[in-house]
């Protein structure tokens, strides 16, 4: 790394939060932060204890934590029902029964809410149906929907019997949905009969009836009619009406006694080459981790008005919103579309109407904002921000610090943090009322967390020193399983360093504590020996005026080992060209040296990323470096991107004519 980025770590100044907002975190000060801490760590267990106290459990034993990593249990032969901890128990409370659980908006201005209690009765007939259908505890279902109420009481209904849902991202295309309901087996699917996005009607039914073509084990299709417009096939015998299920079915359902470490759900992640992992989360471990970050990272509420923007085929999602925000009474308003649509202001238009306090998005969404400019943003009241929350990749400083000053009014606390659809949280973050905010640091670790950053052998570095991102000790919400496959489990996050969960990225912490996560291990590239950190390059790439968004890969040369090449997005009004390529490349070479000069600058229209809006730089390798894609594409948010792309790149290939 070079030594421009351990400046800008090493200047990087503390921002303390606002004290009015401090006066109303749970946590107020620094001091209280080492404290609680430090006493989590000489006694993880008993912090684990006391977070439960908070949860209603059906059994509790007195162990709280047994094993160590990569075997290990949390309230092992205690029961609890998640689905009682997010709708029932709230149901019951006369303070939060008739309070608002969810509010919806579609695309097209639809609008509708539930209450807690209306929640408890949708989610209870749901659960029966599934019953009736001759669903049990252990058995699959896969659930394809975008962010609907419908959605919601379809995955806790799940929740509540003991039935392992599997979520797919409603954009996927018919192979990706069939290779996930292939490898888990699952015996139902669920879905919307279509969705809107940018304008356009996605048919998602026709999508599962292509996905389920010659697959034998799917007995069911609950067809939930988003669009009830919408010419829908249903084949007899297979597919069923979900709100002719629901209305038929009884209201009482008691929730299912469920062992704390049992499998609740799995999502896939993609991996770099080889088939996407289906990740294994427990239920009593991921609620009582999901509910502590909740609780302490977000500040939530009852009284908060919150917006995850996350689609629900992203793990982000079930952290935030169906588990952590839900067992925390509050409410949350769920979307489904584009943020910028019909209008660029359509996000803002949404915080004004519903005065939303807590907005958590990904970087890419505030790049979005930061696109669109100043004028967009001052066009609504935005005044009710209090807080800002990120996660996904790396929040670069500038647009951190407009995110800061144009949508929150230069007093919204921001919080940049960091985790994996592995970790079923965010063990980085900041507690956003007690410790000072560093503007592009993913802040600090979670209590009862034991990160560090250590060398090829395992060993601690010093602060300020680059090194691999590890986790020394279990915690709830870690991922207990691949599913059917216990030996890539195994080795993809336990063998390289034994004893440790290796997280697979590069990190620097900072003499105050904050860690600086840079992005994967193999997004570095060794150019004639110099190692240069990819994030640094783009870094210096997004402070030019003309660029929204950059990825750098590495492509191979013959004398260097490895050259650097740019991709970048432009701002409005922009032109690419020559010029404006030489430009960026002397940026580069003026802010990290010679040796970092890009090879070549692609200006492209939009990047290839995924539904969580992560920019997918494997892609961009495999299309740089072969003119295709042969790894995983099932992550991928827009097959057109990468089309436009391909097509682009033949474009400018020497020799094209």
């Amino acid at each position: 790394m070079a030594d421009e980025v351990l400046s800008m770590i090493v200047s990087a100044k503390l921002i303390p939060p606002p004290e009015a907002y401090a006066a109303r975190s749970y946590l107020s000060s620094y001091g209280e932060y080492r404290a609680k801490y430090q006493a989590s760590i000489d006694d993880p267990a008993a912090f684990w204890d006391e977070i439960a106290d908070e949860l209603v459990w059906q059994q509790r034993g007195k162990t709280v934590i047994a094993g160590d990593l990569p075997d290990f249990q949390f309230f092992p032969g205690s029961y609890i029902n998640v689905c009682e901890n997010c709708v029932d128990r709230h149901a019951k409370d006369p303070m939060y029964r008739n309070k608002v659980a969810l509010f919806f908006e579609g695309e097209n201005g639809e609008r509708k809410s539930v209450t807690y209690l209306q929640l408890q009765d949708a989610v209870s007939r749901f659960a029966n149906a599934l019953k009736d259908l001759g669903l049990r505890q252990g058995d699959v279902v896969c659930v394809y929907m975008q962010n609907l109420i419908e959605t919601y009481v379809a995955l806790l209904a799940c929740l509540r019997i003991g039935v392992l849902y599997n979520t797919v991202f409603a954009g996927f295309s018919a192979e990706a949905l069939r290779e996930r309901i292939v490898r888990c087996g699952a015996k139902a699917v669920i879905c919307a009969n279509g969705s809107l996005r940018r304008g356009r009607v996605l048919r998602l039914k026709e999508t599962v009836d292509r996905a389920l073509e010659g697959v034998e084990t799917v007995e069911h299709v609950i067809v939930y009619r988003r669009l009830a417009d919408l010419d829908t096939p249903m084949t007899p015998g297979r597919d069923l009406d979900f709100e002719s299920l629901v209305e038929g079915a009884s209201r009482d359902c008691p929730p299912a006694v469920l062992e704390a470490n049992e499998p609740s759900f799995l999502i896939f992640t993609s991996g770099t080459t080889g088939r996407p992992k289906g990740i294994v989360h427990a239920g009593g471990g991921f609620l009582l981790g999901t509910y502590a970050y909740t609780k302490y990272q977000l500040d939530l509420r009852p009284e908060d008005i919150y917006w995850n923007t996350a689609d629900i085929g992203w793990l982000t999602s079930h952290i935030f919103v169906l588990v952590g925000g839900l067992a925390l009474g509050t409410t949350t308003l769920l979307y489904e579309g584009a943020l910028d649509w019909p209008k660029p202001g359509r996000l803002y238009e949404m915080i004004e109407r519903y005065r939303v306090n807590k907005l958590f998005s990904a970087p890419t969404a505030y790049r979005m904002m930061m696109k669109h400019g100043e004028d967009v943003a001052r066009s609504y009241d935005l005044s009710s921000l209090e807080l800002l929350v990120s996660v996904g990749e790396p929040f670069n400083p500038e647009a951190w610090h407009w995110v800061r000053r144009v949508v929150g009014g230069d007093v919204a606390v921001i919080n940049n943090t960091w985790g994996q659809t592995e970790t079923g949280g965010t063990p980085l973050a900041l507690m956003p009322g007690a410790v000072p905010i560093k503007p592009g640091s993913c802040g600090v670790p979670f209590f009862g967390h034991d990160l560090a950053v250590v060398d090829e052998q395992g060993r601690e570095v010093p602060d300020g020193v680059p090194g691999y991102l590890v986790i020394r000790r279990p915690f709830p919400s870690l991922a207990r399983d691949v599913y059917g496959d216990r030996s890539l489990y195994l080795n993809a996050y336990f063998s390289r360093m034994p004893g440790l969960y290796f997280t697979g990225d590069s990190a620097v912490r900072d003499a105050d504590g904050h860690f600086w996560v840079l992005g994967r291990v193999d997004d570095v590239i060794n150019v004639s020996g110099h190692r240069i950190s990819t994030m640094e390059m783009e870094s210096s790439l997004i402070q030019h005026p003309a660029v929204v968004e950059a990825a750098v890969v590495g492509e191979p040369d013959e004398v260097k080992g490895q050259v650097p090449v740019a991709f970048v997005t432009l701002e409005r009004g922009w032109e690419p060209g020559a010029e404006l390529e030489e430009e960026l490349k002397a940026r580069v070479v003026a802010d990290i040296g010679s040796f970092a000069r890009p090879a070549r600058v692609y200006f492209v229209a939009a990047m290839p990323k995924t539904r969580s809006g992560k920019i997918l730089r494997r892609m961009l390798r495999e299309i740089l470096q072969t003119g295709e894609v042969k790894g995983d594409v099932t992550g991928l948010e827009d097959w057109e991107v990468v089309e436009r792309l391909l097509h682009d790149l033949r474009e400018r290939a020497p020799g094209h004519e």
